[in-house]
């Protein structure tokens, strides 16, 4: 019997202090100095060096504790992060504690990638081991969830209600899949290996069934025969000279402008809620750029707490509760590897613990 339910998350600062030894946290490793650190976490600032991923996810932990205790399943729902308080070390510590050692990890990303998959095994593994006497812990890790109903209706009811928002489908506007850049050769690493298992073409065909899902929402079947969508990306980091996906959803609207596009509704497919890299990339960058471009811009919500998203998440821990968890992808060695040549440390916990 599952004794917790722990969700994995990235992390955000709580306030202006915690900004720097936040982006040093997420940065670790990679020899980048304070002053650049300070230059691109200006972001945070102009949101009162708060992320607001910290309340999203207090607001997914509510829900899926009520839906999961709707399925018979009474037990804590508790946070644990990467980058920032609480820790997932406090987290484990804090289950260990109080007798809990069956738990339940589900990540907030979707997508099988290095950085939204296995480098969240690897932390959970480190966090493990940091503990006194390495606690013992069993562990059952729901898998990457993006190419489910539970994850594809929702983005497809937010995307025709924005859709609604600038006109409908008689004044239809460019839709831009929007979700987070990685570098290229993390993308051909991305899950067991081989292009249908990158992490560009996952997103791809859950771009094709949630524009297929809007057709039937706006009852336009023909709606993508003269303003088909795209798949574009956000958030960019790391040196120049490393290729990552493309192209950027700035550069993108400048080129629709361009082409005579009045009308443009980003939808955040690569994104579970309403954290940094959407309230700045796009609600407020992309807004920008859109608004000196003279185009029309709404931005698509997010699945969030989602009644239906909230509920496939509550399905698959109690499934997994229950021993019976399916699709869940096999993680060998070579699954989800960084892309760095000669990097990509052997995950601790395989398929068994965390998934």
């Amino acid at each position: 019997m599952i004794d917790a339910v722990l969700l994995v998350s990235y992390g955000g600062p709580r306030g202006p202090e915690d900004v720097l030894p936040f982006m040093r946290n997420a940065t670790r490793g990679r020899g980048i100095p304070d002053e650049r650190l300070l230059e691109v976490s200006g972001h945070y600032q102009r949101f009162g060096g708060v992320s607001p991923i910290n309340e999203r996810n207090e607001e997914l932990v509510s829900a899926l504790g009520a839906a999961l205790a709707e399925r018979g399943l009474d037990v804590p729902v508790v946070i644990g992060n990467r980058n920032w308080t609480p820790f997932l070390a406090d987290a484990l510590a804090e289950l260990a504690a109080s007798g809990r050692r069956r738990v339940a990890v589900v990540i907030t990303a979707a997508y099988a990638s290095y950085s939204g998959c296995r480098q969240y095994r690897e932390d959970l593994a480190a966090a493990l081991a940091s503990l006194p006497d390495e606690p013992a812990f069993e562990f059952t890790k729901i898998g990457p969830y993006a190419e489910t109903e539970g994850f594809v209706r929702p983005n497809a009811r937010a995307l025709a209600a924005a859709i609604r928002e600038l006109g409908g489908p008689a004044r239809m506007p460019r839709v831009l899949f929007v979700t987070h850049s990685i570098p290229t050769a993390m993308d051909a690493a991305s899950g067991p290996g081989g292009e249908e298992a990158t992490y560009h073409a996952q997103h791809r065909r859950v771009a094709e069934r949630v524009a297929a899902a809007v057709a039937g929402e706006l009852g336009a079947p023909a709606v993508w025969d003269e303003t088909p969508w795209e798949l574009v990306f956000c958030s960019r980091s790391g040196a120049p000279h490393i290729p990552w996906l493309e192209p950027d959803v700035d550069e993108r609207l400048a080129e629709l402008a361009a082409d005579g596009v009045e009308r443009v509704v980003t939808a955040p497919i690569g994104f579970i809620n309403d954290h940094m890299e959407v309230v700045f990339d796009l609600d407020t960058q992309a807004r920008e750029t859109a608004a000196g471009l003279g185009l029309d811009y709404v931005r698509a919500a997010t699945v969030g707490v989602d009644p239906e998203f909230v509920a496939l998440l509550a399905d698959a821990v109690v499934a997994g509760e229950r021993g019976t968890v399916a699709g869940a992808p096999t993680c060998g060695a070579s699954c989800c590897l960084s892309g760095r040549p000669g990097a990509g440390r052997p995950t601790v916990l395989d398929n068994e613990g965390v998934a």
